[in-house]
């Protein structure tokens, strides 16, 4: 399988910003972000820009996912629905088929302990026109540092029920807040909870944050903003209750409309742990 580099584009977590940044963000998440489609599976994920280590001014495509979303596939290939940018500035959707399998074997690499997958792939000019860094990913010390909160308005792209939100192909953005505390050290908390209504179709969908003006360290930083990808939706949070009668035994799901999100370090470890493809 040939893999397709890239020269990017730096995005820094700070930066001097005003109200058409947020905009920006939101629009690179959305080229970022495709629709899974296959036999027996339906899914998210998002593209992001991993170093090249001989050569740190190029970067690798790298698909970020669900695993579940990946091993639920019944067959050796996968459809991603993106979008390729026309020279009149309009956008043509495309569906891409890449190989997850070879032979029964797995193409894509996985977390050793969490829900996470992630593998290199191929993709056209223009799908992407500015890509995503893995300096956007909030690990410990980032969290820390921007003393992110429970509350804090999170913003996730995906596609319910495999639904666009236009012809295009493009993912559908919503948001929430977080509703779980603490959420560091993330080695131990691993998941933290999102306000927000999981449907099929959302697992792998990023989850990412932009907040202006910023109060931190006790200091208000006009005139910046802070932003970042905090990880990535996994399963909707349920409470199960068994109900025993006297000739039945049934259990009662009851969605309580909040999702579980994998922190993005654990999207980082599996980056890192992945060897630089071949050329």
């Amino acid at each position: 399988m040939k893999i397709s580099r890239i020269t990017i584009l730096l995005l820094f977590v700070v930066f001097a910003t005003n109200n058409s940044m947020a905009a920006d963000l939101n629009t690179i998440m959305m080229e970022a972000t495709c629709k899974i489609s296959g036999s027996g599976s339906l899914g998210t994920g998002f593209v992001i820009g991993t170093p090249d280590k001989e050569n740190p001014k190029n970067a690798f495509y790298t698909l970020i996912t669900a695993d579940h979303v990946f091993r639920a596939v019944k067959g050796d290939s996968v459809v991603l629905t993106f979008r390729q940018k026309q020279k009149d500035e309009s956008w043509r959707r495309m569906e891409i088929p890449i190989q997850i399998r070879s032979k029964n074997k797995e193409l894509w690499e996985k977390h050793p302990t969490m829900d996470v997958a992630a593998m290199f792939i191929r993709l056209p000019k223009d799908v992407i026109t500015t890509l995503l860094t893995t300096d956007l990913l909030m690990d410990d010390s980032k969290l820390k540092e921007y003393e992110i909160y429970p509350g804090l308005e999170l913003l996730c792209l995906g596609y319910p029920f495999g639904a666009e939100a236009n012809a295009q192909g493009f993912p559908i953005l919503r948001s929430g807040r977080i509703a779980s505390y603490p959420l560091t050290p993330t080695k131990d908390t691993k998941t933290f909870l999102f306000d927000f209504t999981v449907f099929r179709g959302n697992s792998g969908g990023p989850v990412y944050f932009f907040k202006q003006d910023p109060t931190y360290g006790r200091v208000r930083h006009m005139g910046t903003a802070i932003y970042g990808i905090m990880g990535l939706v996994v399963k909707e949070r349920n409470i199960t209750q068994k109900v025993e009668e006297l000739y039945e035994r049934r259990e009662i799901v009851t969605p309580l409309q909040l999702g579980e999100v994998i922190h993005a370090t654990f999207i980082k470890e599996l980056i890192d742990s992945m060897a630089t493809p071949k050329k």
